[in-house]
């Protein structure tokens, strides 16, 4: 038989061992010595934590006995982590139920918490009468005869058939998750939010809340409405002093008389909730006997009808609050005279008095209001009678004549309707009646066996209430006339209860009945839903709420308690019973859709934990039912039910927004899993259309001996870039053995996940360990993402230091990179003065992103400069496009037809073509390619100490500096720091050199060529290569030295690896002088395209 468990930690284990355990343990470290230190270095055996457990990480406390019999030798490694099946066994015998009220119990505070006792309630007590109490109450009494008479028998059965339906498929569902392991207290709210997630679970939980909270109020009205309209009619502080007025005094009367009782009720339940929870079987009572009278009242009416005479004026019923004798004038004395009816319709009590014209016109007739079972009422009963606000209730077939429509009616004593009736209002005022389904389930914590007994109690509640109530229906419909059911506060008979005028042997049975199980029913909601918001408040999901977790020392929830009340006082000021009762069916009907949802869920996941006793349930039963909760919903009411939704909405986002932490093993993580493996699936492995072509990042970082991030600001650029959108995966690499390593790797990706929030990056971490820096990079590019969820773009930071000597393989690993990305055919930014660029917090209000297009690289310079100006920090920047036109090339054209291209990209920009003519190589060229030669031979060939190789550096360079100081090749070198040897041009000089180099001719060049003779040993093709940086950096500099930002083409690294120190040289001219500066080096396909 399969089992389910849930583990709850005990006090600090250390203070319950046994004495003779800790005996035993003292014995056993005496003898072992030396091996158990050994043990303990060597924890598990493979230096790793295991995870932590309140049965697995209490193997300390049972060491002494482990080792005591030597038949399982073979696992001591694993029995300091892992304990032994008898021990796991044994504790799990020792485990104790969760008492009701009390946090989730995988809380730390459980360890805290006292043992309780054992509880003894079975299925009869803990929830089928529960249920029973919680589900028939108010609407049955006060509204249910009502819906009958105005719906017919027809649609009242469907309505009715409708809801109880929906509650039946809903306790399926509960009851397949109440019976999935220990449903400790909290209920529904437990229950959803341990199977939907915390998100769902703190939406759902407040929408439940809500729902109880407005029970209250719903009952608190039933009872002043008993009171004050069947009880105590003169108890009424506001009367009506005019025609008309009467429903307004009414509702300020409840408005009154309800804060009184709510002040009233939340005082007893603050000061004894033990008596409210001893008083609820008396209220039970009262409910059960009710429904007995009436039940045993229609069996009296076979043979034996009940006195109640209705007087109908023409076919308009009247009512008789204002007469006694059902007669126009009576012969008393052989005199007729005019009676009380007469002088209402009448200016005078004479018999040629000037009367209303349906009063004349009509004959007044009394007919029996409760006919009786076999008098075939209930053909006339099947059809509903819907009518508008403020129309007179008539009977269908009875003979009248109409009168002239200009009279008022307002002052006639005549049975009106309060409200507008149709079908879809009277759905949303029954359905809370069949609410109260999870009574049981809230009670789980004091149950004997509460996987057994929730299921059964809980159906057979709604079985038995269901029958009670489409029974009622049908009994109503075959006992009562028409009009006395339509007659909503029984005016036509006396203002009786009509639910009374049928029940055996008075109708003060239900009348009092019914006060005392609404009082009831109010007291519970009051008691109940203060603990609701309670649970929800210590879980800590919901931080706005937290201060209502607290309460007296006993843990009874005042601060809960005083906000329920302010929100029942809400439904109390609304003060119409019709009204209030739509907006807490919205609320149960949410909660009820949910937990369908969470059995549909759980079910077509096949989670492996999903295991319930309670086998009777089917996913399609779940998602009818939801369907049915969601359907009802919106037939009560739709703009009721759009703002529950928003309401559960915005507490689901907040939630979401302050980041749920909680980690229950929830269905929706579940589903989220089968739907990205679903999604990844769909996605083809090779590559998008280019109209979906994004760039999906992997970010290589460098970090810190603490392991810190070098460079925070390429995440800030990141999220510039990505504004959320796509994939980003920050991937970083330690060097070394992963054992020795793998707790650095958890600080790393810790720091660097928190470092992704502060800047707000979405995306994924990867840390990778590896022996060699290079290889991890390696592993990186190759292996990041998942199938069709893999990056295209790298984006790293320039090496700043590869100069340095101590940094010598920095640049080896950066060009290996470049060729690696290329080999991978992914694009390449590298991101130069990194720590310059913007943070996200920074605006630029003008400037320009200018993009020097030399190469064409599949859109890449094009596309960048988009997606960075949708981040606000880009907004304002105008985007500069600048191409190279060469000797042979017509500029004008060029720029025509760039201006063209963009106009068809959709992309706004300014457009300059600069003219690049060949020209001779300068000196300054040579002088840059045979100081960076002899710096790379140097460092080949030279294998010498740190210290000495700085000196021969060094002495290289002043060297150079003294040899090449004359005024045609004069070169601007910055002064060398100890570690480094370090080149700078300034524009100036460029200048400068540019007009010499115009003035000069091939002769003087000759001669510049013969008076250095060291460069005729020069490589041309490195030559030719600085000479390209040269010239391309002197005219960006030129146009672009004040733009935010300049993306260049990034040339390849050259195919002989001998010279891959030349090339970081090549860039380092390339880019010289300039703030910021991203390198693009695009994958080889195109990335934009002009057409949709």
């Amino acid at each position: 038989m399969p089992t389910s468990f849930t583990v709850v930690p005990v006090e600090a284990q250390g203070e319950e061992r046994e004495p003779a355990e800790r005996d035993g343990q003292r014995q056993e470290e005496e003898e072992e010595g030396e091996e158990e230190d050994d043990e303990r270095d060597r924890g598990s055996g493979d230096g790793v934590a295991r995870e932590s457990s309140p049965f697995i990480n209490s193997a300390e406390m049972d060491r002494g006995n482990m080792y005591e019999g030597k038949n399982m030798a073979l696992f001591e490694e694993e029995m300091d982590s892992n304990p032994m099946v008898s021990s796991l066994l044994n504790k799990l015998a020792n485990y104790t139920n969760l008492t009701q009220g009390v946090v989730e119990h995988e809380a730390d505070e459980d360890s805290k918490r006292k043992e309780v006792k054992v509880p003894r309630m079975g299925t009869f007590i803990g929830v089928y009468l529960p249920c029973l109490q919680n589900i028939l109450g108010v609407i049955l009494f006060l509204r249910l005869t009502w819906i009958v008479g105005t719906a017919g028998v027809l649609e009242s059965f469907i309505i009715v058939f409708m809801c109880c339906a929906c509650t039946m498929l809903t306790a399926i569902s509960m009851s397949a998750i109440a019976t999935n392991g220990v449903v400790p207290a909290g209920g529904s709210y437990y229950m959803i939010s341990r199977s939907l997630g915390p998100e769902f679970g703190g939406a759902v939980g407040l929408c439940f809340y809500l729902g109880t909270t407005f029970a209250g109020a719903m009952y608190i009205l039933g009872t002043i409405e008993i009171l004050l309209t069947y009880i105590s009619p003169s108890a009424a502080i506001f009367k009506a002093e005019e025609v008309g007025e009467e429903t307004e005094a009414m509702l300020n009367n409840m408005r009154v008389y309800g804060t009184c009782i709510i002040i009233l009720m939340a005082i007893v339940v603050f000061v004894g909730v033990k008596y409210v929870n001893k008083l609820a079987l008396v209220f039970l009572a009262c409910v059960i006997l009710s429904i007995i009278a009436i039940y045993a009242g229609v069996i009296k009416t076979a043979f034996d009808p009940p006195d109640f005479p209705i007087c109908l004026l023409g076919n308009r019923t009247l009512s008789k609050r204002s007469f006694d004798v059902c007669a126009k004038f009576i012969e008393s004395n052989n005199e007729t005279k005019t009676t009380t009816l007469w002088r209402l319709f009448c200016d005078s009590s004479l018999l040629n008095a000037t009367c209303d014209d349906y009063f004349s016109l009509n004959n007044v007739t009394e007919i029996q209001g409760i006919p009786g079972i076999t008098s075939g009422v209930l053909a006339d009963n099947l059809w509903s009678a819907y009518s508008e606000k403020g129309s007179i209730v008539e009977k269908k077939d009875q003979p009248s004549v109409a009168g002239s429509e200009d009279t008022k009616m307002g002052g006639l004593p005549y049975v009106f309707t309060d409200i507008m009736t149709y079908f879809t209002m009277l759905v949303g005022i029954y359905f809370p009646s069949v609410t109260g389904i999870m009574a049981g389930s809230n009670r789980s914590g004091d149950l004997k066996d509460a996987q057994k007994s929730i299921p059964t109690g809980t159906i057979l509640a709604i079985s038995t209430t269901s029958f009670i109530y489409l029974s009622c229906i049908v009994l109503f419909g075959a006992c009562i006339e028409g009009v006395i059911l339509r007659d909503k506060f029984g005016e036509a008979v006396n203002g009786n209860l009509v639910v009374g005028t049928l029940a055996w042997p008075s109708p003060w049975v239900i009348v009092i009945g019914s006060f005392f199980s609404t009082c009831g029913a109010g007291l519970q909601s009051l008691t109940g839903a203060p603990r609701l918001l309670q649970a929800i408040a210590r879980d800590g999901i919901v931080p706005f709420i937290q201060v209502f977790g607290h309460g007296k020392a006993n843990g009874e929830p005042t601060w809960a308690l005083l906000l329920t009340a302010g929100i029942c006082e809400i439904g109390i000021l609304i003060a119409s019973l019709d009204s209030v009762a739509p907006i807490l069916s919205m609320f149960f009907l949410m909660c009820y859709m949910f937990v369908n949802l969470a059995c549909a869920v759980q079910t077509l996941l096949r989670t492996p934990n999903w295991r319930p006793r309670f086998k009777y349930y089917h996913w399609t039963l779940s998602f009818l039912g939801m369907s049915l909760c969601l359907a009802l919903m919106f037939i009560c009411s739709w703009y009721y039910a759009l703002i529950a939704m928003l309401i559960a909405g915005c507490i689901y986002k907040y939630i979401e927004y302050r980041g749920a932490e909680k980690e229950w093993g929830d269905g929706i993580r579940g589903l989220s899993l089968n739907a990205a493996r679903y999604a990844l699936l769909r996605v083809e492995d090779g590559p998008p259309h280019t109209k979906n072509w994004r760039p999906q990042l992997l970010v290589l970082l460098n970090l810190d001996s603490e392991q810190l991030v070098k460079h925070p600001r390429l995440l800030s650029f990141t999220s510039q870039l990505k504004a959320g959108k796509g994939l980003t995966i920050v991937g970083s690499v330690l060097q070394g053995i992963y054992l020795d390593k793998c707790t650095e790797a958890q600080k790393a990706e810790e720091n660097i996940k928190a470092l992704m929030g502060v800047e707000k990056t979405k995306g994924f971490c990867q840390i990778v360990v590896s022996p060699h820096f290079r290889d991890g990079i390696s592993y990186l590019i190759q292996s990041a993402g998942l199938g069709g969820m893999k990056h295209n773009t790298v984006l790293m930071a320039w090496p700043q230091s590869w100069k340095q000597t101590e940094n010598r393989f920095s640049w080896k690993n950066f060009v290996d990179t470049v060729r690696e990305t290329t080999a991978a055919q992914q694009a390449l930014l590298v991101a130069k003065n990194i720590d310059l660029f913007p943070t996200n917090q920074e605006r630029f209000t003008e400037g320009n992103i200018d993009v020097w297009w030399i190469v064409h690289d599949g859109g890449m310079l094009m596309l960048l400069p988009f997606l960075l100006r949708q981040h606000k920090v880009w907004r304002k920047c105008k985007m500069r496009i600048f191409t190279v036109a060469q000797m042979d090339d017509n500029s004008i054209q060029m720029k025509k037809d760039l201006q063209m291209f963009l106009y068809h990209l959709r992309l706004n920009a300014e457009v300059e073509v600069v003219e690049m003519f060949e020209n001779d190589i300068s000196a300054f060229t040579y002088e840059k390619t045979l100081m960076m030669e002899q710096r790379s031979q140097m460092l080949k060939q030279m294998q010498l100490s740190k210290n000495e190789r700085e000196r021969e550096a060094q002495l290289i360079h002043d060297r150079n500096t003294a040899s090449h100081s004359a005024p045609a090749v004069k070169a601007s070198v910055a002064a060398a720091v100890p570690e480094k040897v370090q080149m700078t041009w300034t524009k100036e000089k460029f200048v400068a050199e540019k007009h010499k180099n115009k003035d000069s001719n091939v002769s003087g060049f000759k001669d510049i060529f013969n008076m250095k003779p060291e460069w005729g040993n020069l490589n041309q093709s490195n030559v030719r290569r600085m000479h390209t940086a040269v010239k391309l950096n002197g005219v960006v500099l030129n146009k672009s030295q004040h733009a935010q930002l300049v993306l260049l083409n990034m040339p390849g690294p050259p195919k002989n690896r001998k010279g891959d120190e030349n090339y970081m040289e090549f860039l380092e001219v390339l880019t010289e002088g300039l703030d910021r500066v991203l390198l693009v080096r695009g994958s080889g396909r195109e990335v934009i395209t002009i057409y949709s």
